[in-house]
């Protein structure tokens, strides 16, 4: 065993992905089981990699809008061509989905990681040192078509662990505290170095965790023989798909013009501000609180609790809220929603013994984007869209 390693601790690291309560037996733990993914340290680097490249991959559209001063200000880019440089990021996440339909099944994933790492951190380092809008909009593509083989990735194995509810928890807190930091950061790296900047941290830290493709399987495994169930049937995955669209396009609808609403209703830019600000933190303490409830079983009470406490937040909002009940309103709802995703996307996962389910998850989650753009450019003008556009990969 190696040194440093006791049975207590690994049975407590799995029993910390898997939910279940650690027991001590005295039966030996053998060299074999040691090397089985329920052991801690396969199973923490594979929770880091889903974790780190999820967080990584949609780098650019979790800090959007520090980016998107920044090209109006150093590049003296208009706001059409940020939203085009910005759908193309969305764009090109979402259609990673069409190829990975036919390497899923084929292709070892751990070499299709390694390419997508290596081609996001190449197109990274071109995007940092280009000087012509049609190069840095390709660039841009390439990298985030690799950033969502990476998504793509992370989303199915996450599907295959112990404890999918848990470790979607910590893919959504993972790309909330990236996205916090980096708008706290970036704008005083930006008055130093430049938009390049950004480019070359995503492009040092993908280099950082290039080792960690190793953590992923080389195909679709669920944890057990007992845990994969007979296909379901294609109607009740449609519905699936369907289930997470809608409410991807409900929860981009509301968020996008929380702030709208707000000034309507009479408050101040520093009021709205400041309560966003607060709903950042309720996001990640959401994220947390999923983490912390994660179940192996089949939880129904957290989906149906979110999606009602969703409708409760959403129901403040009618009207004129003043600044307590708006302020009860977006804080719940950001709260809510990262608390229930996971619990959502585990209750899919559950219907999935290939992956490609949460392959096209991904699909829909941009889709779900993409039609929540059309319709605020139609009430908009597409102005206000590229101004706040894609808060984060998960919003």
């Amino acid at each position: 065993m190696p040194v440093g390693i006791t049975p207590w601790r690994i049975l407590r690291g799995e029993a910390f992905l898997t939910g279940a309560r650690p027991t001590m037996s005295s039966t030996p733990l053998t060299d074999n089981a040691l090397s089985r993914p329920a052991g801690l340290m396969v199973s923490l680097r594979l929770l880091a990699a889903i974790v780190i490249f999820a967080a990584i991959a949609p780098g650019i559209l979790m800090t959007a809008p520090a980016v998107a001063a920044q090209l109006a200000s150093e590049w003296q880019l208009k706001p059409g061509q940020i939203g085009w440089l910005f759908s193309a990021e969305l764009g090109a996440m979402s259609l990673a989905t069409l190829p990975a339909w036919w390497w899923m099944s084929r292709l070892d994933w751990r070499r299709v990681a390694l390419t997508a790492g290596v081609v996001f951190l190449a197109a990274n380092l071109a995007s940092a040192v280009v000087t012509q809008y049609e190069t840095l909009l390709a660039a841009r593509f390439i990298a985030s078509l690799a950033g969502g083989t990476l998504m793509i990735l992370c989303i199915s194995c996450a599907a295959g662990t112990p404890n999918p509810s848990r470790v979607y928890a910590f893919w959504v807190l993972g790309q909330l505290l990236l996205g916090m930091l980096g708008l706290l950061a970036l704008p005083g790296l930006f008055a130093t170095f430049g938009l390049k900047v950004v480019y070359l941290i995503l492009a040092a830290i993908m280099l950082c965790c290039l080792p960690l493709v190793s953590a992923f399987p080389p195909r679709f495994q669920p944890l057990s023989v007992s845990r994969q169930q007979p296909s379901t049937a294609l109607w009740r995955q449609a519905l699936a798909v369907l289930a997470v669209l809608t409410f991807y396009i409900s929860l981009s609808a509301v968020w996008t013009f929380i702030g709208t609403i707000g000034s309507a209703a009479g408050l101040s830019p520093t009021q709205v501000g400041l309560v966003l600000a607060a709903a950042t933190v309720c996001g990640i303490i959401g994220a947390g609180g999923a983490a912390l409830r994660g179940t192996r079983r089949a939880d129904r009470l957290p989906v149906w609790l979110g999606y009602g406490l969703l409708i409760v937040s959403v129901g403040l909002l009618i009207g004129q809220p003043l600044l307590v009940r708006y302020a009860i309103a977006a804080l719940l709802f950001k709260f809510t929603w990262t608390f229930v995703l996971p619990f959502i996307l585990a209750r899919v996962a559950g219907l999935d013994n290939s992956g490609r389910l949460m392959n096209s998850i991904n699909l829909v989650i941009g889709g779900g984007r993409r039609l929540r753009a059309a319709v605020t450019d139609f009430n908009c003008g597409g102005v206000r869209r590229r101004e706040g556009l894609a808060h984060g990969r998960i919003e």
